[in-house]
């Protein structure tokens, strides 16, 4: 009974340091072109999980050439603990916290992540609709990315228009500025 209620009480701990636990990306280890401005700080730490759709479309400025086009995202965003925090959907690229607030952004730039992964990305975030946990925060940081590149199928005049939905995972990281 003691190491049941001990295990239970472990586990509880284990849980509660887990959901709250923030990890930190170096700025020094990643890619100059996706580093935040000093002056930021990290607000909130979130994973994202989801699907990418892509579309099979003729190459702008390229005729008889064909590429499959990124059309947007739909993931959940999970705090460290699991817990659903948001979402991330578009167009155009947003982020929403389960509060209600928001924020949309331009990217501002990318880098290579591993191989079959989706770049490094760093946006600089417009201001937030609503109240709560998105306001204040001026830079989104995507690292940690596994998966979301263009699906294999080959893209051609054979199945122009078609989609398809290619699963992904990223980390994104929200800042706010320093006071």
């Amino acid at each position: 009974m003691k190491r049941l209620a001990l295990a239970a009480c472990c586990a509880a701990l284990l849980s509660a340091c887990a959901g709250g636990r923030m990890m930190s990306y170096s700025q020094a280890s990643l890619p100059e072109p996706v580093k935040v401005p000093a002056g930021h700080k990290v607000a909130m730490e979130t994973v994202g999980s989801g699907g990418i759709t892509y579309e099979c479309r003729v190459k702008a400025n390229a005729a008889g050439q064909f590429e499959w086009f990124f059309v947007g995202p739909d993931a959940k965003l999970m705090d460290r603990g699991g817990k659903q925090v948001g979402k991330y959907f578009g167009p155009p690229a947003t982020w929403e916290s389960m509060d209600g607030s928001r924020v949309t952004g331009a990217q501002v730039a990318v880098a290579p992540a591993m191989a079959g992964s989706i770049p490094y990305q760093l946006v600089k975030a417009n201001p937030a609709m609503g109240s709560g946990a998105m306001n204040g925060v001026s830079y989104i940081q995507r690292v940690e990315t596994r998966g979301g590149v263009a699906p294999p199928v080959p893209c051609s005049v054979g199945n122009v228009g078609q989609k398809e939905v290619v699963q992904y995972q990223a980390d994104y990281i929200f800042y706010t500025a320093s006071m």
